[in-house]
């Protein structure tokens, strides 16, 4: 009997990608799937008179929304150059060339993945009329007033679960309508192959409720929390001693570092990172023990183990966590090689 395979991809929409997908059927069993195809004109990957671009699978994974042997498969896009060319927008090529440089330094991620659920243009659970009250009650609350939208996160948790993802915690965020999940600890490469897969699960169940799931940095302007992608990380030297912790947050404030990774840390840096809500500045940089204002946070417990990992606090909700997880490891690993 013949399954459904979900092929995954990612678009070359700016300033911001989309998540895309089309179905193939395939024999059931099949564990290397096929290369396959689409049309880059429509997805602002190639133009009309030379339309053809590729997909290449890289990870699957079953599918929780169809059940049965029917499976996801996230890809990455290729030229139809016979050769596998990385397209322009295939950021997970250099992603992996950057793992595997550094592989034998065992860096390892645990992204936590933010975002809000908006029905007709405002967060889910506001009134229709104006704000619901001030922030405080919502972070990790509990009760219909302090929450919205838990049926849809619990599904979506469940999803993951069944899709065998490493995803390791769920909690409502600081702004009513907003919440959070976590992926990983995973390597460099895995732990964004797992991200993508988890927000297309998050997209798609979002769906079937009628609610949008957006990972704006700043969903809404004024006094209220924005979403980010707190990103936490650590390599073999890290997980061992405290010096190692230095010596990555220092590398990541070292010249032109900031910079250069805010400039990767996606859409909505000047809006989300003000130095309140807490953030530190996006053109500031510092780290901190237990610091929720700082670019870098130490957590207490790693402070007193003398060991363990460090937050990056900078990344928004709308961040590639391929180029988030490239840059960390590539700052951080050449830093302690």
């Amino acid at each position: 009997m013949a399954i459904r395979a979900e092929y995954i991809w990612i678009d070359g929409t700016e300033p911001l990608p989309y998540v895309r997908s089309k179905t193939k059927i395939v024999p059931d069993g099949t564990t290397e799937f096929p290369i396959w195809g689409f049309d880059g004109s429509s997805t602002n990957q190639a133009p009309g008179d030379n339309s053809d671009c590729v997909l290449r699978p890289v990870f699957s994974c079953p599918d929780p929304i169809r059940g049965g042997d029917n499976v996801l498969v996230l890809c990455d896009v290729c030229l139809p150059d016979g050769d596998m060319t990385p397209h322009p927008t295939n950021t997970r090529a250099a992603c992996v060339e950057t793992y595997e440089k550094y592989a034998d330094q065992e860096p390892i991620f645990g992204i936590e993945q933010e975002y809000t659920f908006f029905v007709d243009g405002q967060p889910l659970g506001w009134p229709s009329d104006g704000f619901p009250a001030p922030q405080g009650p919502y972070y990790c609350g509990v009760g219909a007033i302090e929450t919205s939208g838990r049926e849809i996160v619990e599904a979506h948790t469940t999803a993951c679960m069944e899709a065998g993802l490493t995803i390791s915690g769920t909690n409502a965020e600081v702004m009513l309508g907003q919440w959070e999940f976590q992926i990983g600890p995973l390597d460099t490469v895995q732990a964004a192959d797992e991200l993508w897969i988890a927000r297309y699960l998050l997209y798609r169940i979002s769906e079937d409720f009628g609610v949008d799931a957006s990972i704006a940095a700043k969903p809404i302007k004024g006094d209220w929390n924005g979403a980010g992608a707190h990103t936490n990380f650590s390599t073999n030297k890290m997980r061992e001693n405290y010096d190692a912790i230095i010596t990555a947050c220092e590398a990541l404030g070292a010249e032109g570092k900031p910079e250069e990774h805010i400039a990767g840390y996606g859409i909505g840096s000047e809006d989300r990172l003000t130095g309140e809500h807490e953030t530190q500045r996006y053109d500031q940089f510092s780290y901190g023990v237990s610091d929720r204002g700082a670019s870098i946070r130490i957590p207490w417990q790693v402070h007193i183990d003398q060991k363990g990992y460090i937050e990056d606090r900078r990344p928004n909700a709308n961040m590639d966590p391929y180029v988030v997880n490239r840059l960390i490891t590539n700052t951080c690993c050449e830093a302690l090689s």
